[in-house]
């Protein structure tokens, strides 16, 4: 590869997601309206630039409609299963339900925004936790807006060794670390230590959201313990089994986090009145009568225990998986290359796609017999089944658009070496200040992809390659860079989608990444300062 890496061209690679920003941060741009602007600047310096043909546009745009389409079908079947349960008023009766064994309202909120999103993270991933947990925050009275933001802090701790430690297995693998050797276990303890600090910002931001430094106070010894629980449980764990190494914290997390509310400082009802993120019109407009009167905790929340289970039994259960992930299917593309010479080899099946392993089969048999379940039991009216497909299609198509622009646009910059430069301008102009934006790297990758696995893939070689040629510890690097992507996995407009798809105020995405983003850049620089100071001085 010949790409010249200097100043122009590194503006060059970094003028689509510079203008995507602008749109969507100043101009509070929808992704659906930012999203086709930076596609075609993308395919503009791609042609003209980077030495494209439209013939490796034509196939990299191919590979992206297929990423998004993929993307999509959760997208649709999280919001199925959100409708099921709306239909059945059952988000009302878990609402109700869960104030009552979390009477304290902030406890309720780090509950149901960060602690169940870590334990869906732990094994489904694909942004399910920030689609379906959307809607629950609604239900207990968050406002739409944080409803979307608190899932995705909730969830970004688990991005790397969450879904059963998938982006993990990427990094690994892009960086030549062998299962079980010292280089791998060290690795995996920085990876886990720099995740465990975001873990921490996750829980006490979601307080300080709920009420400043009054809701800090309060919350400080209940977030206190489920960091070390979530981060310290995976670092522990990281140097046993990196698989399960997130699932398992995030299990005990969930159990421990119920019966804090059974304790003195918790077991008493507690709020703030004017708390920003909560709409206290909410609850006089949906107010506990309209809940069905027969229906209990246990079975507003069926879906979502037979999701949990459907996930733990096919993931884990070996043989199930290896039988049920026989079923794969992907397109095929032949290599492409750039003038410059940069190549992208020919796939037999590129993205292959395992329905019966997916989480978007999950999604969808909890949703038919979540369906099923209440209709049994007369939860839903006339007409309902009808209403919840017409409207979580309604609700999926508008988020489509953006969807495929923003996945088109990342595999156009990466087909045609934008990424690349992006990456290699940075390091060679900083020498060693580039640990400082080591874990950055990786979170512009996941904020262009959508994805940690995506982002360890793109650059766990590079990250490698980079810290042998600056004489600084590799396994530091890369673990800055998968925590990097982990925190990036925040401020994805792919995910930010799903989660304002599903919350229903598709078009405010510029708002969300806002807000985001004035915590998980400083927090992603401070990581980088830490490893300067621990690895490069």
């Amino acid at each position: 590869m010949n790409i010249p890496i200097n100043l122009f061209m590194w503006i060059m690679a970094f003028l689509p997601i510079i203008v995507l920003l602008i749109l969507m941060i100043k101009f509070n741009w929808g992704a659906t309206e930012a999203a086709p602007v930076g596609l075609m600047i993308t395919i503009f310096t791609g042609l003209v630039f980077f030495k494209a043909n439209i013939r490796l546009i034509a196939a990299e745009s191919a590979k992206g409609v297929w990423n998004a389409l993929i993307i999509l079908i959760i997208v649709w079947t999280a919001i199925l299963m959100y409708q099921v349960g709306d239909e059945a008023k059952a988000f009302l009766v878990i609402r109700n339900g869960m104030r009552k064994l979390l009477p304290n309202e902030l406890l309720l909120v780090l509950a149901m925004g960060w602690i169940f999103e870590s334990f869906l993270q732990g094994i489904t991933g694909f942004g399910v936790p920030v689609a379906v947990g959307a809607p629950l925050l609604i239900g207990i009275g968050v406002k739409p807006l944080w409803a979307v933001i608190i899932p995705l802090l909730g969830q970004a701790w688990g991005n790397t060794f969450g879904t059963l430690g998938a982006a993990w297995d990427s990094l690994a693998m892009s960086a030549g670390l062998t299962a079980g050797s010292k280089e791998y276990l060290v690795t995996a303890m920085w990876t886990a230590a720099f995740i465990w600090f975001w873990n921490a910002i996750g829980g006490f931001a979601t307080c300080w959201f709920y009420g400043k430094g009054k809701a800090l106070k309060k919350g400080f010894p209940a977030v206190a313990l489920m960091a070390v629980i979530q981060g310290g449980g995976e670092l522990l764990l990281s140097q046993v089994n990196t698989t399960i190494c997130c699932f398992v914290p995030a299990c005990v997390s969930l159990i421990v986090i119920l019966l804090l509310g059974r304790i003195k400082m918790y077991n008493e009802e507690w709020s703030i009145a004017d708390s920003p993120i909560m709409n206290r019109e909410f609850e006089e407009q949906s107010g506990g009568s309209e809940a069905p009167s027969d229906m209990t905790l246990v079975q507003a929340f069926v879906p979502y225990f037979l999701l949990s289970a459907l996930t733990l039994i096919v993931l884990l259960v070996k043989p199930v998986n290896a039988l049920l992930g026989q079923i794969s299917f992907g397109l095929s593309f032949p290599e492409t290359s750039t003038g410059y010479g940069h190549v992208n080899a020919a796939v037999e099946s590129f993205s292959a796609f395992t329905p019966f392993t997916h989480a978007s089969m999950f999604l969808f048999i909890s949703a038919l017999v979540g369906l099923l379940y209440y209709k049994k039991h007369g939860w839903i009216r006339e007409g309902g089944v009808k209403r919840i497909f017409v409207k979580s299609v309604s609700m999926t198509m508008p988020s489509g658009i953006a969807v495929i622009g923003l996945v088109i646009m990342s595999k156009i910059m990466d087909g045609t070496g934008q990424t690349v430069v992006l990456a290699n301008g940075i390091a060679n102009v900083l020498g060693k200040v580039y640990v400082i934006l080591a874990p950055f790297v990786g979170l512009l990758g996941t904020f262009m992809t959508g994805s940690n696995m995506s982002s360890n893939i793109l650059f766990g070689g590079f990250q490698m390659t980079t810290a042998n040629l600056l004489n600084v510890d590799p396994s530091a690097i890369l673990g800055a860079q998968s925590a990097g992507g982990a925190i990036g996995s925040a401020v994805s407009p792919s995910k930010i989608i799903l989660g304002t798809t599903t919350a229903s105020i598709l078009g405010r995405e510029g708002e969300v990444l806002k807000k985001i983003i004035a915590l998980t850049v400083p927090t992603t620089i401070v990581i980088g300062a830490i490893l300067f100071v621990l690895v490069a001085l």
